[in-house]
């Protein structure tokens, strides 16, 4: 009779250890195609980011053309800072911020000219590497 029950507890099912290990190993998969997919978003964000700087650099330009001057801030491509030949607005809001929700950095002057535009990337942090790499235009 004990080779019976035996049996039978056997066939019942996964023992607690058994479905443990299957949790875990599920879990295990689901952090890989997790983490693939974050950092894909992120690399796909680097591109927008380098995009959108090209664009509000002509922005920029275009603002120059017909101001005569560079804003004092990006602001002032959205709002009339009151300067003659103004004729925006030049951009929306929420072009002044980059994939990551952050404003982006008018820098003026440049490290290359008159004026720089900056995303800090991923991590919103000065420096970094990969996604986290500041990301500068023109």
């Amino acid at each position: 009779m004990r080779n019976h029950s035996n049996a039978s507890r056997r066939q019942r099912g996964m023992s607690l250890i058994e479905l443990m290990i299957v949790i875990v190993l599920i879990g295990g998969v689901l952090a890989l195609i997790t983490s693939r997919v974050m950092g894909s978003q992120d690399r796909a964000n680097v591109k927008i980011a380098e995009s959108q700087l090209i664009t509000l650099a002509g922005k920029i330009d275009q603002y120059r053309m017909d101001t005569g001057r560079l804003p004092d801030s990006l602001e002032q491509l959205v709002t009339s800072p009151g300067h003659s030949g103004w004729l925006g607005p030049y951009a929306k809001a929420e072009e002044l911020k980059d994939p990551w929700g952050s404003d982006i950095e008018l820098r003026r002057p440049g490290s290359a000219g008159p004026f720089e535009l900056v995303s800090l990337g991923a991590d919103q942090q000065a420096g970094g590497e990969s996604v986290n790499a500041d990301i500068r235009k023109p």
